[in-house]
């Protein structure tokens, strides 16, 4: 069992940052692939950016350049850089985990997830 909490959203102008994290229990961290997704109201959960177990990373085409996703093994944390933030980027960020997702970009390929962090940017 994984137990996910991710922590860091809040309100932020247009053009600013803000940085996420995920912070997961278990001893077996670096062997999870690590995601966030986002939802904004209203809308489907989509996926933004993946780090899997041996360090890729993949992002959603809308954050590109962007977004920045990372872990810190040691500290059970994965994290969301996010970078000259758009108002279309406010929703729910959730945080997701699995040890062998079929694929990495869809709600139904992770078993764990968080609680959620709001995330909202004015114009």
């Amino acid at each position: 069992q994984v137990q996910l909490v991710e922590s860091g959203g809040g309100l932020v102008q247009a053009g600013g940052s803000l940085r996420l994290s995920c912070a997961a229990s278990g001893r077996t961290f670096s062997n999870y692939v690590m995601a966030w997704f986002h939802q904004a109201p209203g809308k489907e959960r989509e996926f933004v950016a993946v780090s899997r177990s041996g360090g890729a990373t993949y992002y959603a085409d809308s954050v590109k350049g962007r977004f920045t996703i990372s872990r810190d093994n040691a500290k059970n944390t994965v994290y969301l850089q996010m970078n000259s933030l758009k108002p279309e980027d406010t929703a729910v960020y959730y945080c997701a985990a699995d040890i062998r997702p079929n694929r990495y970009g869809r709600v139904t390929d992770y078993s764990y997830w968080g609680q959620g962090t709001q995330v909202t940017v004015s114009s």
